[in-house]
């Protein structure tokens, strides 16, 4: 019945400031309504997931975790580190693809992956 994520809403107590950093880190181009359409390209993948309260895979007290694919995650690192983002977690591979973290203004961490 699902046939794919409608969108991914969460408030901000930094509007502006969250909306630049989403455009200038990760190059989302936001529109006057406060959002984007990111139109899905062959091969991508939307994983729903869920994490028990206790799982250390990220913080426990963020409650969600947003995660975005990226074509070359050396590029993104290289383009990060120009503006001067830090990595939260340095570049980590398993048999899931290849991640980093980022931290985005109002302090919640952000996954980048490259498969």
């Amino acid at each position: 019945m699902i046939k794919g994520v409608g969108g991914i809403f969460w408030r901000t107590k930094n509007l502006e400031v969250v909306k630049k950093w989403y455009s200038d880190v990760l190059k989302i181009e936001i529109e006057n309504w406060n959002g984007t359409m990111i139109k899905p390209q062959l091969g991508n993948e939307t994983i729903f997931s869920f994490f028990t309260e206790n799982d250390r895979y990220f913080p426990t007290e963020q409650q969600v975790m947003l995660n975005f694919q990226v074509d070359n995650l050396d590029e993104m690192i290289k383009h990060l580190e120009h503006i001067g983002v830090p990595l939260a977690k340095k570049k980590e591979t398993s048999e899931f693809g290849t991640f980093i973290w980022i931290e985005d203004p109002d302090g919640r961490l952000v996954e980048l992956w490259e498969k």
